[in-house]
């Protein structure tokens, strides 16, 4: 009585499985950009504890697998505070290098054509990395992936708003003689780390200068803070778009605003599961966001953190809120229109459609 129930149950999770598949080959086929990537966040654990023994530095975990199971957050803070740490393994230009390139890697296996790649320099400079380091290592890696690998990509630098706007100030000043060195990939100023208590407009005279500047200008808004961090984010800081920005369902003005301006968001959906945005994918926003007409983009934030690269993001969003093929369709377009790119490089990309 037992035997053809349990072949029953078989059958259909192997349909299930191949189904699976053949979603993922399409979502692979699909040409993407990657614009919301912190890249201290794709530093897997194999790597990390590389450099770490490369550098002589020790970790407080006995293993891979120690520090995988250590990846449990109550909150965006406890992510944080393990985030920082893990980044304490980058010394050199080549572990930067090493980081950089190997997300390069994952992010073209999975269709990426073009990266916006977000970094904290703060993070580094406070432990006595010359910025000069920084971006070294992950230059070389950029230029290295455009000729092998052909993946564009630029830099977001971005400052940490849990600081002050006076260190944002003294991290510019000390960034900018880079900028003729390395100014064909970094094009960007953001606003990342803890939203609470940190309001976009703390951060209004930086954002006017590195406007004033040339910088192209996007911001942390909306995902524990609330709608109207996005929308002082959009009018404060003048940002052309919000990273994350789940939130702005709470105020039907912004959103009726977003759609009419069409303001890309950057959502991360594993990253709002893993951090406890929402308690499961059936409850995530972006599905009904993006049928509504507002510009919604799929990316992976700290990929190594939170479980999965580009592509896992597009398959649990569409698995967890029944996307179809259409959808997906406009979602990898809607990366490359709310890219940095100009338009001849983005009408490029749209023509593979």
């Amino acid at each position: 009585m037992n035997k053809p129930i349990q072949k029953h149950i078989d059958t259909t999770t192997m349909k299930d499985k191949d189904k699976n598949d053949d979603l993922r080959a399409f979502v692979l086929s699909l040409p993407k950009a990657e614009l919301h990537l912190h890249i201290e966040g794709s530093l897997e654990p194999e790597l990390l504890f590389e450099l770490a023994q490369r550098n002589d530095i020790a970790l407080p975990y006995v293993s891979v697998d120690a520090l995988r199971a250590a990846y449990a957050f109550d909150d965006l803070q406890s992510f944080l505070d393990l985030y920082y740490a893990g980044a304490g393994v980058l010394i050199t230009e080549r572990d930067f290098y090493d980081m950089t390139i190997a997300y390069l890697r994952r992010a073209q296996a999975d269709g990426v054509v073009h990266a916006e790649i977000m970094f904290d320099p703060q993070t580094h400079t406070a432990r006595g990395i010359a910025m000069a380091t920084v971006f070294a290592g992950m230059a070389r890696a950029m230029r290295e992936a455009q000729a092998s690998l052909n993946i564009s990509s630029y830099l977001i630098l971005s400052f940490l708003r849990h600081l002050s706007e006076e260190s944002a100030f003294t991290t510019l000043e000390a960034a900018l003689p880079l900028r003729e060195q390395y100014g064909d990939l970094w094009i960007a100023i953001g606003l990342d780390s803890a939203e609470r208590g940190n309001p976009p407009e703390k951060f209004t005279r930086v954002f006017a200068l590195c406007k004033e500047l040339g910088f192209r200008l996007v911001a942390h808004a909306g995902e524990e803070g609330p709608a109207s961090y996005v929308r002082n984010a959009l009018d404060l800081l003048q940002v052309e778009r919000i990273d994350h920005g789940v939130r702005s369902e709470e105020d039907p003005a912004l959103m009726q605003r977003l759609i009419t301006d069409q303001i890309p968001l950057t959502v991360c959906p594993l990253s709002n599961l893993k951090l406890g945005v929402v308690r499961n994918m059936a409850e995530h926003n972006l599905a009904r966001m993006l049928r509504s007409g507002v510009m919604i983009t799929i990316n992976s934030d700290d990929p190594a953190y939170f479980g999965g690269y580009v592509a896992d993001n597009y398959m649990v969003s569409a698995i967890g809120l029944g996307l179809n093929r259409d959808e997906l369709i406009i979602l990898a377009k809607n990366s490359i229109k709310a890219s940095l790119l100009d338009d001849a490089q983005k009408n490029k990309y749209l023509a593979q459609f």
